[in-house]
């Protein structure tokens, strides 16, 4: 299930699987990018959020990254920012982290990989695709 809303003037893309809930916002991040050099660098941050009624911990991370122009990088690994966070019920996990691309838009989708420590049994959870749009991009494509 996703969704798209504004809150506080930026879009926040959100997607729920199961009793898990995962929020994105992307930020443009005009004094790290470098137009005149096909570099462009955004901010995401992301909130990730346990409805359920047992504690779940972040083992790894799948990225799927796409440019302007439909190249695709794919990134997976151990946690996200050097953590595996264990999330209990009805608290969240908060962090940002960040991508550059060589085009001035793109989007980002991915999953992470999660398990109940109490009985090690893992499932992955969605995080719904969201836009990397800069104002040198003629238009969003997200």
């Amino acid at each position: 299930m996703t969704s798209d809303e504004l809150i506080d003037g930026v879009m926040t893309f959100e997607e729920k699987t199961g009793c898990m809930r995962v929020a994105v916002q992307s930020y443009y991040l005009a004094n790290q990018s470098k137009p005149n050099e096909s570099q462009y660098v955004w901010a995401y941050r992301i909130q990730i959020s346990n409805d359920g009624a047992r504690t779940v911990q972040l083992k790894n991370r799948h990225w799927i990254i796409t440019d302007g122009r439909g190249l695709i990088k794919e990134v997976k690994g151990a946690g996200v920012i050097g953590e595996e966070p264990c999330i209990a019920p009805g608290e969240s996990f908060t962090y940002t982290s960040g991508t550059p691309l060589s085009t001035p838009s793109g989007f980002m989708t991915g999953s992470y990989n999660m398990v109940t420590p109490d009985d090690d049994k893992y499932f992955d959870i969605a995080v719904p695709t969201f836009s990397l749009d800069s104002p040198h991009s003629s238009s969003g494509i997200n």
